[in-house]
């Protein structure tokens, strides 16, 4: 059944950074994000970068906070695990992964899930990432992880 949704995305998702700058710096220069919002005042230092036409990436500096550096290990990263991001095609796919590698934040493996693959990364504040090719939009393909070498063309 095709019907309307009532939520038809995410807005924003907000991460706090140690380093308000170096976030801007990485998202920017990495995944060419672009900055749509920075605010400096005293007690408030954030800014909103565009993840694609409605979803924003909204960065906090908050330096003492007890969460703002990425924890390395899946079951101890707490409330938000961590943020995937789109990619368009693989050539994009590839250009990123080559970005992430060449700054020493990948390892370039892809992981192949089926209806999708990924490369991890670590931000600038040790949270985990991933960019995502999606191959199987309706993910009837899903299957569990496995590094992409192994899988059959």
């Amino acid at each position: 059944m095709d019907r309307t949704r009532l939520v038809t995305g995410m807005n924003r998702v907000a991460i706090v950074t140690s380093d308000l700058d170096r976030f801007i710096d990485f998202y920017t220069e990495v995944f060419e994000l672009e900055l749509a919002f920075e605010e400096r005042r005293p007690g408030l230092c954030h800014a909103m970068l565009w993840v694609g036409p409605d979803c924003l990436v909204h960065a906090f500096q908050m330096a003492d906070k007890a969460h703002v550096h990425g924890q390395p290990q899946g079951d101890g990263r707490g409330h938000l695990d961590h943020v995937a991001l789109t990619v368009a095609d693989a050539a994009t796919f590839a250009e990123l992964t080559r970005r992430l590698v060449d700054r020493g934040v990948s390892d370039g493996q892809i992981t192949d899930v089926g209806a999708a693959h990924s490369v991890s990364f670590r931000d600038p504040d040790g949270m985990h990432g991933e960019i995502v090719f999606v191959v199987d939009r309706d993910l009837k393909l899903m299957h569990p992880p496995r590094p992409l070498a192994t899988t059959a063309c």
